[in-house]
């Protein structure tokens, strides 16, 4: 076959292809230009000035997926993660295409056009919002309603997605299991009429729904609701021949997360090494793991076998990792995945199909990626060996092109190990950051709630009141959990989502007022930097409006939220009002 001169194509000849279809791999060559795949076949002539790369003994496969990520996470206990560092170290292992969960909707707009605008460089990103019950796994994490919409009811599920709706996601992630795995009590579990609800609204609006589903009874719901995507895997019982039947019909696919449930023995290998900021492979080279638990040991077990019953039984099978979670490392657990699944019973040629066209398929994007196939996006992989014959050669990463553009991997190795976060344009700070008149700051951000992490956690509320007519305040209420340390948050986003940092180096103070009982502080949140080692200032308020003046910090070129605490001993209440935020 003759193709013609393409002005910037390039061809890759000799390589064995693994096309993502779950077909034979075969030698063929592939020519890409203008971002896509133009041609495939074996005997291809490579067009005129087309760039060529000889790939003799390596094999190209589309670039990986991984359907499970918390980009914010560094996966490190205690330390920050730093999203555009995590992002690269998913190109560089061939992930090129990643469905995030551990964002909110208000970080959408910002993390994408970054991304778009070439600020960030990193796979394309699917962008879940997230659901789940009252003090259902999800709630959990003391970032509010904001992070997690609690819903219980059809009515209430219905219009929670079409408020969510309204931010574009991608997906909308639901947890709907609350089994603890059987080392904690139990949490609340979404019931199917409400599943369905979400089910149907989302898929009315052309988004899936991808659900936090751990044992065999809730992924039944979830299979009969049909679901787009059931991750985590069934760890409480092996499958029956019934869900196995529910999964071919809704055409549901399951994603297993088996790299965060893998038990731990030794030492992280020195393959991560790269691909982790120096202060985290501080950290990640002293870890130790202890014996797993009997009930962790149980719920492996039935995790594995699972992956046999659920291949043997025709389902669809995805890639993904929970990747985040503290030990399940960005990039290298969604390679590791790959081999816990043949490790489970896939051959590696299915595994690779499972991170490639079956996930694509997942997400509905197999129209434009996923497979090696004319027209489809050159989001491609290079590995040295033959992956699909001996799975661990997927850590053999040679190249990686994304949209037909090969990248550079040294330098984004050199740049996820550089010190320091990574530096992202900041905005100017303007001086009113909120008077409490509108719905949102006029920064134009959402105010959220959070409080002390846990089950158990505190509770608080917040709205605007009328202080005097045509002026209003914001009024923070709040109950103590009984427990150490609890407390109560109110947050003003300085720029969407407090993605990107605000300049306020022009400012020496924040200026407001306050009404209250008893001592506060505002905590200056600055990008990349530790929660307890964010700067902070401490005033009193009194039953009478106070102006209050709080120094800003000696670095303010960085700053993303302003945080007002309201911190009470256990069992106790606290209230805070607050108008006319000012930098000054």
């Amino acid at each position: 076959m003759w193709i013609p001169a393409l002005a910037s194509a390039i061809a890759i000849t000799g390589a064995t292809v693994v096309d993502g279809t779950g077909a034979p791999p075969r030698k063929a060559t592939v020519v890409i230009d203008g971002g896509k795949i133009v041609a495939t076949g074996a005997g291809l002539a490579v067009p005129p000035g087309a760039r060529v790369i000889d790939a003799t003994g390596q094999t190209l496969t589309p670039g990986l997926f991984d359907l499970h990520t918390h980009l914010p996470y560094s996966a490190v206990s205690g330390l920050t993660g730093d999203w555009p560092k995590i992002l690269k170290a998913y190109l560089v292992c061939g992930v090129t295409s990643v469905a995030d969960f551990g964002t909110y909707p208000e970080t959408f707009e910002p993390m994408r056009r970054l991304i778009r605008e070439g600020v960030v460089e990193g796979p394309r990103i699917h962008l879940a919002a997230r659901m789940t019950t009252p003090a259902g796994h999800g709630a959990e994490g003391g970032r509010g309603d904001f992070f997690s919409l609690e819903v219980i009811t059809p009515a209430q599920a219905r219009a929670a997605v079409a408020k969510l709706l309204a931010y574009q996601p991608d997906a909308i992630k639901v947890f709907t299991d609350g089994w603890r795995y059987g080392a904690a009590p139990d949490m609340t579990s979404m019931e199917e009429d409400t599943l369905r609800a979400i089910v149907e609204t989302a898929h009315a609006r052309g988004v899936e729904v991808m659900t936090h589903t751990v044992t065999l009874e809730r992924a039944k719901i979830a299979a009969r609701a049909g679901v787009d995507v059931i991750a985590h895997g069934i760890g409480d019982r092996t499958a029956d021949e019934e869900f196995i039947g529910l999964m071919r019909k809704s055409g549901t696919t399951y994603v297993s997360t088996l790299a965060v449930y893998e038990p731990r023995r030794g030492r992280p290998p020195l393959a991560l090494k790269p691909l982790v900021e120096p202060q985290s492979w501080e950290h990640v080279s002293r870890e130790r793991t202890t014996q797993p638990s009997a009930p962790r040991l149980r719920r492996w077990s039935n995790l594995m076998a699972n992956v046999a019953l659920l291949r043997a039984g025709g389902a669809r099978l995805g890639a993904g990792t929970d990747a985040g979670v503290t030990g399940t490392y960005h990039g290298w657990a969604s390679l590791r995945e790959l081999q816990l699944l043949v490790a489970g019973g896939l051959t590696p040629l299915e595994a690779i199909t499972a991170a490639t066209g079956s996930s694509a398929r997942a997400i509905h994007v197999e129209g434009e990626r996923g497979t090696i196939a004319p027209g489809k996006l050159a989001d491609l992989v290079l590995f040295d060996g033959a992956p699909h014959e001996n799975i661990h050669d997927v850590e053999r990463v040679a190249r990686v092109f994304l949209g037909g553009r090969e990248l550079d991997r040294g330098k984004l190795l050199a740049s996820i190990r550089a010190p320091g976060v990574t530096p992202l344009p900041a905005r100017a700070a303007q001086p009113l950051v909120d008077d409490m008149e509108t719905e949102r700051t006029r920064c134009g951000t959402l105010r959220v709630n959070a409080t002390d992490p846990g089950v158990d956690h505190s509770r608080m509320s917040f709205q605007r009141i009328l202080r005097a007519p045509g002026d209003h305040a914001l009024s923070v209420h709040a109950e103590m959990a009984h427990k150490s340390r609890p407390y109560a948050q109110v947050w003003f986003p300085l720029s969407p989502g407090g993605v990107e940092p605000v300049d306020a180096t022009r400012f020496r103070e924040l200026r407001f007022e306050a009404r209250g009982e008893g001592d506060y502080r505002v905590i200056f949140e600055r990008r990349g930097v530790r929660d307890r080692a964010q700067p902070e200032a401490r005033f009193s308020a009194t039953g009478v409006w106070t102006a209050v003046t709080a120094p800003l910090p000696a670095e303010r070129s960085d700053l993303q939220v302003l945080k007002f605490e309201i911190a009470r001993p256990a069992g106790q209440s606290g209230w805070l009002e607050l108008d006319n935020l000012r930098f000054h």
